[in-house]
């Protein structure tokens, strides 16, 4: 499962950056079409982070909204749906500009 790996990965950066001290705060970058829902990211960081300095830490999110670039009309638009489907000229050829990141933004730990 990707999507695991993935927070998995972001887990270990969060532990890492806090050096052992207690993490309270998680500052989360996530894109509209990244395909995770913060929903999913907090059932699954209960999951994987108990047992170290990131367990309980309150996650936050800022969501980045989705744009595409069409590759017959180059107009920008955003992807309705999840579909990468132009509107101004009906070509699904696109390349994604913004709405797939997923990254850490920032932490707070239990000394700031």
């Amino acid at each position: 499962m990707r999507e695991l790996e993935t927070l998995r990965s972001i887990l270990d950066k969060v532990i890492q950056q806090a050096e052992g001290v207690q993490v309270s705060e998680v500052h989360l970058v996530l894109g509209e079409i990244f395909g995770i829902t913060k929903e999913t990211i907090r059932e699954k960081w209960d999951q994987i982070s108990e047992g170290t300095t990131a367990e309980r830490a309150r996650l936050h999110f800022r969501l980045i909204t989705a744009k595409a670039q069409c590759m017959a009309c180059f107009r920008e638009y955003h992807p309705q749906g999840g579909r990468i489907h132009c509107p101004h000229c009906g070509s699904f050829g696109a390349k994604i500009l913004a709405g797939e990141e997923f990254h850490i933004e920032s932490i707070e730990t239990e000394h700031e």
